[in-house]
């Protein structure tokens, strides 16, 4: 049950939008135990947003959020690979790119808990 919030500066075309979600798609399988079956995305371009007190560079902010937990290296695994998506689609730097996990116990869906 993974949520990955992406958030940029940068403005993106649909096609851009699209390509980051199906990249991400197959990248949370990277956590053990995880897959696009229940993945769901969110994308926010053109924010406003400030880093290092510039706003004349791309940035993004990645949220991903998982119910249970992982290991740090499938967490180091999962960076790596979403600063390349950023960059090659956006072309966002990895230093101006942060990546947030959030571990959630509770977790709904569907009428129910897990």
């Amino acid at each position: 049950m993974p949520f990955i919030n992406v958030k940029t500066n940068a403005r993106l075309s649909d096609e851009q939008k699209q390509e980051i979600e199906n990249r991400l798609s197959s990248a949370i399988s990277i956590l053990p135990g995880k897959s696009y079956h229940y993945l769901m995305i969110a994308v926010e371009d053109n924010i406003s947003m400030m880093f290092h007190r510039d706003t004349d560079i791309n940035m993004a902010m990645v949220e991903v959020k998982i119910f249970g937990s992982s290991t740090r290296s499938a967490y180091q695994n999962l960076t790596t690979e979403i600063c390349e998506i950023m960059y090659d689609v956006a072309q966002i730097d990895g230093k101006s790119c942060y990546v947030k996990y959030t571990e959630v116990e509770h977790w709904g869906y569907d009428g129910v808990m897990f």
